[in-house]
């Protein structure tokens, strides 16, 4: 089976925890099975995020399925450490709605990976919460696709309520596969009632079809060869939503039903309805508390006593106390703070901001096992590394330097340098120095020598 999952969205509404380059689906409250495998630079505590659960669930429903991840260029470090190398990641070099971005992705499919025109392929978004019958409905979707039941095949969910969040497919009939007679805009709830009694689904943004119909469409559309040159003109292509450019063009459209749990986590409320605990972090409630989830990425204890339909969340970018309904309202108010980014997970392990004054940053740094830093300088500061745990190979100006515990670098303004963790891992406090500090100031390079 081959999926393509969409990860697009920035950290507004389930601020403080996410923020413009950790999304939603990058944040670990979810407890991990036991038994199950690990993977990337999953935390010992046993917690896993949403894209790791949904990644675990797909292998496990189909152990040799393809899986391919449309994203950004900002979430492509968190999905490596997070997920390893072994996932596909296409690349969007800018936002441009969800045509060219499947359009990407399955150009990327064909040209790089070598997939066949005439294979199929599921594309849903990476972040629903869902048990395993979902993905069994998703190897069902792929095999309709590949066994040609239609030049487009969708998912529709059974409706749980009239909701206003989601447009509606009108199936012709009733049956668990169906011709689509139409689709329906969002409504508000009188009318979303209608269109349930009349059987229509949730349209969750899940379908399958054959490499070479998107393919085709593409062509129709734009002017390009193969997937590098569709890469170098992506930004200016039209900005198009896969619905219009593809759905209102097809009559030849069949839907699956899937009658299974399905819940969109795009809020704290709707978030904390899927946490199985009510604690994430050192947080303690007293025997008072009702309905009240604690999510705590601090060093630091929280306590709630006496409190209601509450949630609370604390990070290095800030700490939400929250109605639990008024948490849906969260986004204009964190549209207006601008803030530096405090933490961020990289493809070598991730970082996390301890302090920022007008000509400096201190920066806690924490390296995985075995991985390295991009080999780079900066022209606008200076660095002073001391390594505070693990070992390794710190190289400055290709030289070779041993570190351990205590031992601390200076790194000059223009000096080439990066650090590769032992066996064990390494953290370094890192203190940055200089008139303008900022990450569009770093020159990467490729490291000639031998670190054995």
């Amino acid at each position: 089976m081959n999926i393509v999952l969409l990860s697009g969205g920035s950290g507004k509404r389930l601020w403080p925890l996410s923020n413009d380059i950790r999304s939603k689906q990058f944040i670990k409250i979810f407890r991990r099975p036991e038994h199950s495998i690990p993977m990337g630079s999953e935390s010992s505590d046993g917690y896993e995020s949403m894209v790791q659960r949904v990644y675990r669930q797909i292998k496990t429903v189909d152990k040799d399925a393809t899986v391919t991840i449309a994203t950004s260029k900002s979430q492509v470090s968190a999905i490596h450490n997070q997920l390893g190398n072994d996932v596909g990641i296409s690349v969007e070099p800018c936002r441009r709605d969800t045509f060219p971005a499947i359009a990407l992705a399955t150009a990327y499919l064909h040209y790089v990976q070598g997939i066949g025109k005439d294979e199929a392929v599921v594309v849903c978004p990476v972040d629903p919460y869902v048990n395993d019958d979902y993905f069994e409905a998703l190897k069902k979707l792929w095999e309709l696709a590949q066994d040609d039941t239609a030049n487009l095949t969708l998912m529709g969910i059974d409706p749980t309520y009239p909701s206003e969040k989601f447009g509606y497919i009108m199936p012709v009939t009733k049956d668990k596969i169906s011709k689509v007679s139409e689709f329906k805009e969002k409504p508000d709830t009188k009318t979303a009632q209608k269109y349930i009694d009349a059987g229509g689904l949730w349209n969750g943004g899940v379908f399958a079809y054959k490499l070479r119909y998107v393919l085709d469409r593409a062509h129709e559309l734009i002017d390009f060869t193969d997937y590098y040159d569709l890469f170098d003109k992506y930004d200016s292509l039209k900005k198009i939503s896969f619905d219009y450019a593809v759905v209102e063009h097809e009559d030849d459209i069949a839907v699956l039903r899937f009658a299974g749990e399905w819940k969109d986590l795009g809020t704290w409320n709707t978030l904390t309805e899927a946490m199985e605990e009510k604690t994430v972090g050192d947080a303690r409630l007293d025997d008072i508390c009702e309905n009240v989830h604690i999510i705590n990425e601090l060093d630091v204890p929280i306590l709630a006593m006496g409190m209601k339909n509450a949630v609370i969340a604390a990070s290095p970018e800030g700490i939400l106390v929250s109605d639990m309904e008024q948490s849906s309202f969260i986004k204009p108010y964190v549209d207006a703070i601008d803030q530096q980014i405090m933490f961020a997970e990289k493809s070598w392990g991730s970082y996390r901001v301890l302090d920022v004054e007008e000509e400096s940053m201190t920066v806690k740094v924490s390296l995985d096992p075995g991985h390295q830093m991009y080999y780079h300088s900066h022209m606008k500061r200076d660095e002073v590394w001391t390594i505070i745990s693990g070992s390794g190979i710190a190289v400055i100006d290709d030289k070779k330097i041993e570190v351990t515990p205590g031992l601390t670098l200076s790194i000059p303004a223009g000096c080439k340098h990066t650090v590769i963790a032992g066996k064990k891992g390494l953290q370094l406090i890192e203190l940055q120095l200089g008139e303008e500090i900022n990450s569009e100031d770093k020159q990467k390079y490729d490291l000639c020598i031998d670190i054995d």
